[in-house]
């Protein structure tokens, strides 16, 4: 039988079907058509709910802000919001999709090691929260844009020097790291902004990386804060708690994250200061589920079933490495064999999982890929002209479009005629 709890809570095996939100997996297959990205939103809600409660029931000044980036739409932002969560921004883009998803700018924290001019303007056009100053540029950006005596509310990003226990590529905190300044740059980028008389600086920023699950390693982030001597009224210690791909895997709960985070905010930082985090991946990967069709089985060195997506909506395995833990629908108690899951582009890389074991994948068997709502989205691409899949919330047994399948007259929107033709 399945195992399901990699899958969204509300997960339910149903005969030869699978529920997810009350939601037939093969009717929405037979509706929207596959690939497409299927939202736990009952769960999702609770999830963030549970987010909410777990830091201010343990730091009455806490604030969640939904890391845009890890699902970048404005469905997504509407459900997360409306559960009383703030928004991390990175860019001019993001803000926009989270003013239109109705978001406080109160409560949208802007970021990115890059800022351009399009982009600070935009924080100052919507009076956001804070904006994290990653550098040097950003300080001569702010006031220059902001003019005398605006007093912009920012955060100062500290990359802490830790490297992370992940992937090289989404660790962020190190030393080499392109985001923020480092600890020795920090008392002079604090001095800077603070003689500009502009940018009001409120407190400090801190970030280590994605799909993270050592505790210590946060607790660390906050120690290093602590050691630049100086204390502020704000913390924004990030995100990147991370989740479990596959069964062996292990992940801290939201609870333990909270309880550790906060503990080491209270002993290095003192108990009045207001803290901001900024979680993905741990609150959005869980709660979806990619569903695709079986295009095409071939058995022979290797058996590769290939499948009517890829990497053009799940570029994880190719970045990153990142296993996952599909399953064929309905063919729960039959014999399993190792095979590659594969996509359909036209790249040996176009791998979503390998050496996996599939239960007897046939031509027109639906597989269902959990653990798919953070960064998958995010990074969808048109790889062969393939058309981006629909994203699907499910709740009550009821089923909703949240972003639509793109046409190839999307593809082809952008396009500029020729000599007038």
């Amino acid at each position: 039988m399945l195992d399901l709890s990699l899958f969204p809570p509300s997960a339910l095996v149903d005969g030869e079907d699978l529920l997810i939100g009350g939601c037939s997996l093969r009717a929405i297959a037979e509706r929207y058509g596959t690939p497409a990205f299927v939202i736990d939103e009952g769960s999702l809600r609770e999830r963030a709910r549970e987010y909410r409660t777990a830091m201010t029931s343990r730091h009455p000044r806490a604030t969640v802000c939904f890391a845009v980036k890890s699902f970048p739409s404005v469905s997504m932002i509407r459900v997360l919001v409306s559960e009383g969560l703030g928004c991390d921004v990175v860019g001019a883009g993001e803000l926009r999709m989270a003013l239109a998803a109705g978001a406080d700018p109160a409560a949208i924290v802007m970021h990115g090691n890059a800022k351009t001019d399009a982009d600070i303007t935009a924080a100052l056009d919507a009076r956001i929260g804070y904006i994290v100053v990653d550098g040097f540029d950003d300080i001569d950006r702010i006031e220059r844009l902001a003019g005398p005596g605006a007093a912009v509310p920012v955060l100062l990003r500290v990359s802490p020097g830790i490297d992370a226990d992940t992937h090289q590529a989404m660790a962020t905190g190190g030393s080499a790291s392109k985001f923020g300044v480092s600890l020795d740059q920090a008392p002079g980028a604090i001095a800077r902004i603070r003689a500009g008389g502009v940018a009001d600086l409120r407190g400090l920023h801190a970030h280590i990386g994605s799909q993270i699950t050592s505790l210590a390693q946060f607790e660390a982030e906050v120690a290093a804060l602590a050691a630049l001597g100086e204390r502020f009224d704000v913390y924004n210690l990030g995100g990147g708690l991370g989740v479990r791909y596959e069964k062996a895997d292990t992940a801290p709960s939201i609870a333990q994250y909270t309880q550790a985070l906060l503990g080491a905010a209270r002993t290095h930082l003192g108990a009045g200061i207001e803290v901001i985090v900024e979680p993905g991946r741990s609150l959005v990967a869980p709660m979806a589920v990619t569903l695709y069709r079986v295009v095409t089985v071939k058995r022979n060195a290797r058996t590769h079933v290939a499948v009517d997506g890829g990497m053009g909506d799940n570029l994880e395995h190719s970045l990153y490495g990142q296993r996952f833990s599909p399953a064929v629908i309905g063919r729960w108690d039959a014999p399993q064999a190792l095979a590659d899951l594969v996509g359909r582009h036209c790249e040996s890389g176009d791998v979503i999982t390998p050496d996996v074991p599939l239960a007897d994948p046939r031509i027109g068997d639906l597989i269902v890929v959990p653990v798919t709502g953070a960064y998958c989205f995010t990074m969808g691409n048109n790889y062969n002209a393939a058309l981006r899949p629909p994203v699907v919330y499910c709740a009550d047994g009821a089923a909703r479009l949240g972003v639509r399948r793109e046409t190839f007259d999307d593809l082809l929107a952008r396009e500029m005629p020729v000599n007038g033709t």
